[in-house]
């Protein structure tokens, strides 16, 4: 991406508060998994979206109308050394020119040199309570100001959070962002197809895992944009179910929860399949109910549609849905929504935010209706540019007597990523295949890409 575009937001960022407010972004750092061995690294979302710098120690400093520049970075120095044993670096001298900002510093230097750049200023925004270590320099050096009143000017001592503004940025995405967007989403539904055509009783989750994250990878996507959910039968009743190690028998559905991110934003796609590539009675019957949700609330994703309403439509489908299959009793099914009834077996929100994060920034209800200014809390209205996804799902346990025998142990989600545009929702993820036909046919079909391992 060219550094223009990454310059275009922090001047937007930097307008947004205007002149009196410092603000500081700090990269990711390494963290360790176990002993000495590091997890996979990756860049914060916000650093990357203001930068686009890939290495972790740095910190971006905005000062709106500073004579020498708005932006300031602090990186790590050249060393050979460790640049020999863990890759090379930008350093001090190149790290400016690369970013496109007016000066860059030793991250060492941070901390006196921070000091310094908020004198004058009334207020810091930085991603408050997120790191408390970070939230510590930042407060020393605000401190610093009223310690020292003889040696440096007033400084700042308003503190906010910089999620406030910069999260409702990152929420409008941009015409490169979709084009990434879509990229991911194209890898990810070829992903998913290659699951289904490889899977048959005997394979084990993590082989499928193993299929779709190589998709991801041959395709162009750093990284999975989250672990990835690979469920057999009743393990799909586990929302967030991550041991991916069990081995598929006869009869089963899988449950595929697996996104590729490419270009540092996500895809995030469930697809629900028959092992035998049929699905049974029972079976169908629920993924016919979630499917039809789904249909709904997409249609749904439209300006001047919420959040909520996305949500109350596939919950009055997957109600209505619960009534027919016997699992509830009653004849009105906005008394029954209104109830929660359906909360036992369909406990999660149908949609949340997608881009950088799976589950991105942004807030789920309109500015300017907090609680905290005494109006009413109204759901988010939605406006083109916003990325959204909408997943409905049934769940029943194998051991929930509250549901007829047939449908116990059965799991179905059905997802996909949907942009919302001047007009009709555009279904990013619309080459994903979700009909029942079209699943049966490519189930069991052979993989074009990976050799099934017995």
């Amino acid at each position: 991406m060219d550094i223009e575009v990454f310059r275009a937001r922090r001047q937007r960022l930097a307008e947004a508060y205007g002149v009196g407010t410092v603000l500081a972004v700090q990269s990711a750092r390494h963290a360790l998994r176990n002993h000495d061995v590091e997890h996979e690294w990756r860049q914060d979302s916000d650093f990357w979206y203001l930068t686009g710098f890939d290495e972790p120690e740095c910190i971006l400093v905005l000062v709106p109308g500073r004579a020498e520049g708005d932006a300031v970075v602090f990186v790590r120095p050249r060393d050979p050394t460790m640049e020999t044993w863990n890759g090379r670096r930008a350093g001090v001298e190149r790290a400016a020119q690369w970013i496109g900002v007016a000066q860059a510093f030793d991250v060492g230097l941070f901390d006196e040199e921070f000091s310094k750049l908020c004198a004058g200023a009334r207020q810091v925004a930085w991603a408050l309570g997120r790191d408390p270590v970070f939230d510590g320099r930042i407060l020393k050096a605000a401190r610093k100001h009223r310690t020292q009143p003889r040696l440096y000017l007033d400084g700042p001592d308003h503190f906010t959070d910089l999620a406030l503004v910069l999260s409702e940025q990152r929420l409008h995405k941009s015409a490169q962002e979709l084009d990434h967007l879509r990229r991911a989403a194209a890898i990810t539904s070829e992903a998913h197809h290659e699951a289904m055509r490889l899977c048959a009783p005997g394979s084990n989750e993590r082989q499928l895992q193993a299929a779709v994250e190589y998709v991801f990878r041959a395709s162009g996507s750093d990284r999975v944009g989250y672990g990835s959910i690979v469920a057999r039968g009743d393990n799909a009743t586990i929302l967030h179910y991550r041991e991916n190690n069990a081995t598929v028998r006869p009869g089963d559905l899988v449950l595929i929860d697996a996104g590729a991110e490419f270009g540092y934003v996500t895809a995030d796609v469930t697809r629900t399949f028959p092992v035998d590539g049929q699905f049974s009675a029972a079976q169908r019957a629920v993924y016919e109910i979630v499917l039809d949700a789904e249909k709904r609330a997409i249609e749904l994703c439209r300006p001047g549609q919420t959040v909520a309403d996305v949500h109350d439509c596939a919950l009055r489908v997957l109600t209505a849905g619960l009534v027919r299959l016997g699992v509830l009793q009653g004849d009105d099914v906005g008394q029954l929504v209104q109830d929660e009834a359906y909360k036992a077996w369909y406990m999660h929100r149908t949609s949340h935010w997608l881009g950088m994060d799976v589950h991105d920034t942004g807030r789920y209800h309109d500015p300017g209706s907090a609680p905290e200014t005494g109006k009413p809390n109204r759901a988010r209205t939605l406006a083109p540019g916003m990325v959204l996804t909408v997943e409905p799902g049934l769940y029943f346990a194998a051991d929930d007597e509250k549901v007829p025998q047939a449908y116990r142990g059965i799991g179905v989600r059905i997802e996909d990523d949907v942009l919302v545009t001047d007009g009709a929702p555009e279904v990013l993820t619309a080459q994903c295949v979700k009909e029942i036909a079209d699943v049966e046919a490519m189930v069991g079909t052979g993989g074009r890409y990976v050799l099934r391992v017995a």
